[in-house]
């Protein structure tokens, strides 16, 4: 049986999508943009900045299903331009220990949601 995942600590889903669904110990995540929570307003300053987002509303994400990072097995990246890959692979490195970070593609798109520059969904495990 599945169970839904929300957080007010996250972005609203802005269609018919939830956060995120656990299934038995595995939690599926949507795709996190630039939003702030609070405001619902994105975040685009920079990549980095960005980047910053995306990951805090991921950790909010899996806080509510009661994980961290340290539960994630797999992540998905998608970016606006490959040249962008080294500024938001330092600030997404930053939320994971190198010796237990996940498994990852990151691939380059033509668009993205609200014309953001990235997205990130994850799975992990209890």
């Amino acid at each position: 049986m599945k169970k839904i995942i929300y957080t007010k600590n996250a972005p609203a889903p802005i269609g018919p999508y939830n956060q995120a669904i656990l299934v038995g110990n595995t939690l599926y995540t949507s795709g996190q943009i630039a939003l702030n929570p609070l405001t619902m307003e994105l975040v685009l300053d920079d990549i980095e900045i960005e980047t910053k987002q995306v990951m805090e509303n991921m950790k909010a994400v899996l806080a509510a299903a009661d994980m961290t990072f340290e539960n994630v097995i797999k992540t998905s990246i998608f970016i606006m331009n490959m040249n962008d890959f080294t500024r938001i692979n330092s600030i997404y490195g930053s939320y994971f220990d190198e010796a237990t970070a996940p498994a990852r593609e990151t691939v380059q798109v033509a668009c993205l949601p609200k014309n953001v520059n990235i997205e990130i969904s994850m799975i992990a495990i209890k």
